[in-house]
C-alpha cells in the first residue's frame, strides 16, 4: 500500500523556509517584462539530473553522518535503487516524461508539498522575519510618519511592479526568473482544512487599492489612492494612520491570532468564521489588500538585546500577551512597526524566495532616505473603513485555543541576533575565499565544537536561472567539513595543515553549491522521484525510508545567507526540535546574524551557538591570516 503524502511530509519535507541562497545576485536596470509571469518562459527548463550522479552525491553527503555498517545498508538499497531494471529508473522516466510537458517539471509538487500541504503554524516554523535597520520613536508622530514612509516606499514599488519594468537579476551572465517578484504584493494564502491554496489578488483584472492597517487587534481598510488612481502622499498617510489610532484605542477580540495555529485547525476554524457574512467580507478584504502594517506598541518581555526583541517581535509579535493578535500571518507581506523603533516584516513563504523581499526592503530604505514628501495630495479621500468581526462562542473558543497553541511555542523558541564585528566579506575576499562558503564552514565547525559529531546542514540555493525556479538544497555537511572541523579541534596539527583542510572544505562547499545552482543537486530530485512514486500509485521506495536518507535530511542546521545594502537580517526558528536556525547578512566589515533553538531541546542552545561560532570565525581568520601572510614571505 501506497504510504500517504503527509508521511512524505514528516520525513525530509517538513515544510520549506528558503530565502536568498549563498549565490550572488547582481541588479540589472534591463526591464523584467519578458521574465513575469503569465509571459511564455523565456529561460532553459529545470533540468531532471541523470539519476546515477545524483545517487552518487547523494552517497556522498550521506557518508559522514551514518556509521560504516550504517553506509553499508545504505550503498545497496541504493545500488539496487539505481539499477537499469530497478524502481529508480522508472521513477526516472516519469520525471523526464513530466519535463516535456510542463515549464517546470517540480514547480507544480514544490508549491503544493513544500508549502501549502503542510500543517504546521506559519509562525516560527515556516515564516521568516525580516529586521529593518532600528531607528528611535520618542512620539506617536515619529511612529506614524515612519509607517507611512514605509506605506509610501512599498507604492512606489508598486510602480515597477505594475509597469514590469522591476530591475532584472543576474547571477553572473544568467538571467534570473523574476517571476516572484510580481507575487508578492495583494497576495494571501487561503486555509484549507487539509491544503491551503494561494490567491494572487494583485494579478486580477480588479486589483485592489488599499491596504489593511492593524492596531489593538482592530483591522481597519485603508484606500491608499485617490481620484485617477493617483496615491496618497505621506501627510496624507499619516493622518489616515492617526485616524486609525484614535479609533481604536483599546484592544479587541484578537481574530488575528486564529492564522497562528495549525493548518487544519485554523482551516475549519475559518469555514466557521466566514458562514457570518459581515465577517465574510471583513476576511475578503484582508485577503485582497495590497499589504498588512502592524502598528504594535512596546516590546513585551525585554530580553536586554534589542536585536533578538526585534527578532522575536517580527516571528511570533510575542505571543498572545503581546502582538500575535495585531497580525494576519496569511498576508504575504506584512510590514511591524513597534511604538519605540522596532521595525521590520514577517511575510509568508509561499510565493516567494528572500530576493524580492529584500529588494523590497532596500527600495522602502533608499525611498525613505532620497525623498521628503515629493507627492501632491491626492483627492477625494475615503475615511479607513473598520473591518468588523461577529465572534460567536465557538469562534471565541477557538481564539483560546490558539492562545494556548500559540503560547507554548513562543515559550519554546529562543534566539540570539548579534553583529559579529571581528571582520566582514572584505577581509574573506582578500583570501581569495567565498564568503559564504566561509562562513558555512565556521557554522559548521561552530557544531561540531558543541555536539561532537557533524550535523545535517541545510542551506537554500537559487534555482532562478530556470524558468519559475525556486530553490535547491546546498548539503554544507560533507566529508571536508568534517575534516575541517576535526583538524580545527585537534591541537597537534600546525597552522598550513588547518589551513589545507578549510580550504578543502569550502571548495567542497562552492562545488556542491555550483551544482544546485545548475539544478543539479540532490534534493530536489530525490524529492520528484518520491512524489512520482505517490502520484503513480506506487509504494514509496525503501531509499526513503532508510537511515541514511533520514538522518542526512533531518536538518539539524537551517541557514541562509540573505544579503542586504543596508544593516538588516532575516531570522526563522529552526527546522528540527533539535536543531539550529541561522540566518546572516555579510557585511564589508561585519556580518550580522540571527540563531533560534527551542528550549524544549536539551541539546541546543542559541547563545552557546554564538559562542561557538563567533570562537570558530575567529579561529578560521587567524588560520587563514597566518597562512596568507606566510605565502607573501
Amino acid at each position: 500500500m501506497a504510504l500517504s503524502a503527509a508521511f512524505i511530509l514528516r520525513q525530509g519535507l517538513r515544510c520549506s523556509r528558503v530565502v536568498r541562497s549563498g549565490s550572488v545576485f547582481t541588479t540589472h536596470t534591463m526591464p523584467s517584462r519578458l521574465l513575469h509571469q503569465g509571459d511564455p518562459p523565456a529561460l532553459p527548463q529545470l533540468p531532471v539530473p541523470h539519476l546515477q550522479d545524483t545517487l552518487t552525491k547523494y552517497l556522498k553527503t550521506v557518508k559522514p553522518l551514518v556509521t560504516e555498517e550504517e553506509y553499508m545498508v545504505t550503498e545497496e538499497i541504493v545500488k539496487k535503487f539505481g539499477n537499469s531494471t530497478g524502481i529508480g529508473a522508472k521513477l526516472q522516466q516519469k520525471l523526464e516524461e513530466k519535463k516535456k510537458t510542463t515549464d517546470n517539471w517540480l514547480a507544480d509538487w514544490w508549491i503544493n508539498a513544500a508549502y501549502l500541504d503542510c500543517r504546521g503554524p506559519l509562525v516560527v516554523w515556516s515564516s521568516p522575519g525580516l529586521v529593518f535597520p532600528l531607528v528611535e520613536f520618542k512620539t506617536l508622530d515619529d511612529q506614524l510618519n515612519y509607517a507611512a514612509k514605509v506605506i509610501a516606499g512599498t507604492l512606489d514599488y508598486k510602480i515597477m511592479v505594475d509597469e514590469k519594468t522591476v530591475p532584472v537579476d543576474r547571477m553572473g551572465k544568467d538571467i534570473l526568473d523574476m517571476s516572484q517578484y510580481f507575487k508578492i504584493l495583494g497576495t494571501c494564502r487561503i486555509p484549507g482544512v487539509t491544503r491551503d491554496t494561494i490567491r494572487f489578488y494583485g494579478q486580477e483584472p480588479d486589483p485592489p487599492k488599499h491596504i489593511v492597517v492593524a492596531h489593538n487587534n482592530h483591522f481597519f481598510k485603508i484606500d491608499v489612492y485617490g481620484k485617477h488612481g493617483k496615491p496618497l502622499n505621506v501627510r496624507q498617510l499619516v493622518h489616515q494612520l492617526r485616524n486609525v489610532v484614535e479609533r481604536s484605542t483599546h484592544p479587541t477580540v484578537p481574530v488575528g491570532i486564529l492564522t497562528t495555529q495549525n493548518r487544519n485547525v485554523w482551516g475549519k476554524a475559518y469555514k466557521m468564521l466566514r458562514k457570518d457574512k459581515v465577517n465574510k467580507a471583513s476576511l475578503e478584504e484582508i485577503q485582497r489588500c495590497i499589504f498588512l502594517v502592524a502598528l504594535d506598541g512596546p516590546v513585551v518581555n525585554p530580553t536586554g538585546n534589542v536585536m533578538t526583541d526585534a527578532a522575536l517581535k517580527c516571528v511570533h509579535g510575542n505571543g498572545p500577551q503581546g502582538y500575535a493578535g495585531n497580525r494576519w500571518y496569511d498576508k504575504t507581506i506584512q510590514f511591524i512597526i513597534g511604538k519605540k523603533g522596532i521595525v521590520g516584516l514577517t511575510y509568508e513563504h509561499t510565493p516567494a524566495e528572500g530576493p524580492p523581499i529584500a529588494n523590497l526592503m532596500d527600495h522602502i530604505m533608499d525611498y525613505m532616505a532620497e525623498h521628503t514628501d515629493p507627492r501632491p495630495p491626492a483627492v477625494e479621500l475615503t475615511r479607513p473603513q473598520r473591518l468588523m468581526f461577529n465572534v460567536g462562542q465557538e469562534v471565541k473558543q477557538e481564539i483560546e485555543d490558539a492562545k494556548i497553541a500559540l503560547e507554548s511555542l513562543v515559550g519554546d523558541l529562543e534566539m540570539t541576533c548579534f553583529k559579529f564585528t571581528g571582520f566582514g566579506k572584505n577581509f574573506i575576499k582578500s583570501q581569495k575565499m567565498s564568503p559564504d562558503s566561509f562562513i558555512q564552514m565556521a557554522i559548521q565547525l561552530a557544531f561540531y565544537r558543541i555536539h561532537g559529531e557533524p550535523g545535517a546542514h541545510y542551506e537554500s540555493a537559487s534555482t532562478r536561472k530556470f524558468v519559475y525556479g525556486r530553490t535547491e538544497t546546498i548539503r554544507s555537511c560533507s566529508e571536508e567539513s568534517v575534516a575541517f572541523a576535526k583538524a580545527m579541534l585537534n591541537p597537534e596539527l600546525n597552522n598550513a595543515e588547518k589551513a589545507q583542510a578549510l580550504r578543502s572544505a569550502i571548495d567542497a562547499h562552492k562545488n556542491y553549491a555550483q551544482n544546485a545552482v545548475n539544478g543539479l543537486g540532490v534534493d530536489r530530485h530525490l524529492l520528484g522521484l518520491k512524489l512520482a512514486a505517490i502520484e503513480a500509485g506506487m509504494d514509496v521506495p525503501k531509499l526513503f525510508m532508510d537511515v541514511g536518507y533520514l538522518r542526512s535530511s533531518h536538518m539539524r542546521l537551517s541557514t541562509s545567507q540573505v544579503p542586504a545594502r543596508c544593516e538588516a537580517f532575516m531570522c526563522f526558528g529552526p527546522l528540527v526540535p533539535d536543531g539550529y536556525g541561522c540566518c546572516y547578512n555579510p557585511r564589508g566589515d561585519a556580518v550580522f546574524f540571527g540563531i533560534s533553538a527551542f528550549n524544549s531541546s536539551p541539546e541546543t542552545d542559541s547563545a552557546t551557538f554564538r559562542s561557538a561560532l563567533e570562537q570558530s570565525l575567529m579561529d578560521m581568520h587567524d588560520v587563514a591570516l597566518k597562512e596568507g601572510l606566510k605565502s607573501k614571505l
